[in-house]
């Protein structure tokens, strides 16, 4: 079974036994997640989600992805600045898709 679902302002595509890096959730590790907004499951698209489809799914680790560098750089100002950014993410493997 396959399925589109959407968290965090984006989509992923998912079936059983899928590892994804999803925008950071509020759940323990080791707990599990229902996604229910469902765009699409099996073949079967939804106006604008599918009624009654869920995605279940474990949560394996909180985490940081690498530092990206943002510079800031305004010519004949001597105007330069520089930041840092981690995105933080949650791994999650896929257990049921209905």
């Amino acid at each position: 079974m396959k399925a589109i679902f959407e968290t965090g302002g984006k989509q992923y595509y998912a079936e059983k036994g899928t590892v994804l890096y999803v925008e950071k959730l509020d759940a323990a590790e080791g707990s599990e997640v229902v996604f229910d907004k469902v765009l699409m499951a099996n073949g079967v698209a939804g106006r604008p989600y599918v009624d009654g489809a869920k995605v279940t799914a474990k949560v394996l680790k909180h985490g940081k992805d690498k530092k990206i560098k943002v510079f800031k750089y305004v010519q004949k100002n001597k105007y330069r600045k520089t930041q840092g950014h981690r995105q933080p993410y949650t791994k999650i493997e896929i257990i049921n898709v209905k």
